[in-house]
């Protein structure tokens, strides 16, 4: 009989978390060299520090996208996945301190790392509620708002949320005129965020494939120690 290949819902956290927080450097990163986005942010203007910084808050903005997809309510998901969505979403983090740890980041670094996702998680995480008041305002300034644009605006929340605060940050509060900037950061953000809903709620492209059916084995075995 073969071996599962996770004994635990930790261990599996451990493992996809690793994965996700890869995904999330390697779009920032991908954001960050397009052309547009370096024309838009002026870095023709700015030094290398500043240019490390923008980054930052671009990794930062991914991680936490994915944080707010994993407890997003209206996620089509299995009730027996949002008990290890829990467990995943408080992986993500530390996921990315491993992945820094890794190239070779020294541990006070780390700790602000640490902080700087906390803190951005916190915010972005409050702020949703005045993005989806300021959402439904524009919808049903037009017309009646119906369950089909409800569904929509809480659809694309998160990444609407924190497109909105990474431009604050990128832009450091100053953001009048930077609308293309903004609308760059949006799309970008949209797609990574769709493209994991997709997984998430078990579209073909999926990454995490190995770790899904290693989660149903689990929850298997934890059904059956329950029944002996």
């Amino acid at each position: 009989m073969q071996k599962p290949p996770f004994e635990s819902m930790e261990q599996m956290a451990e493992f996809t978390a690793g994965a996700l927080s890869e995904a999330c450097s390697h779009s920032a990163f991908a954001l960050f060299q397009e052309t547009p986005f370096r024309r838009e942010a002026g870095f023709d203007r700015i030094n290398q520090q500043e240019q490390d910084r923008i980054f930052n808050e671009l990794v930062v903005a991914h991680l936490v996208l994915i944080m707010l997809l994993l407890e997003a309510p209206d996620l089509r998901v299995d009730e027996d996945f949002r008990g290890y969505f829990k467990i995943l979403n408080q992986h993500i983090p530390k996921a990315y301190g491993q992945q820094l740890k890794k190239l070779g980041v020294e541990g006070d670094y780390l700790k602000d790392w640490e902080k700087l996702i906390s803190l951005r998680y916190e915010e972005y995480a409050r702020d949703r509620h005045e993005v989806r008041s300021a959402a439904m305002q524009l919808e049903s300034a037009e017309k009646p708002l119906d369950l089909q644009d409800l569904s929509k605006i809480q659809l694309l929340l998160p990444a609407q949320t924190v497109a909105i605060g990474c431009h604050h940050h990128i832009c450091r509060g100053k953001t009048e005129g930077r609308d293309e900037l903004f609308k760059i950061q949006l799309e970008s953000l949209s797609k990574f965020y769709v493209q994991f809903r997709v997984h998430f709620e078990g579209g073909k492209i999926t990454p995490l494939t190995r770790a899904k059916v290693a989660l149903k084995q689990v929850i298997r075995r934890k059904k059956k120690k329950r029944r002996k």
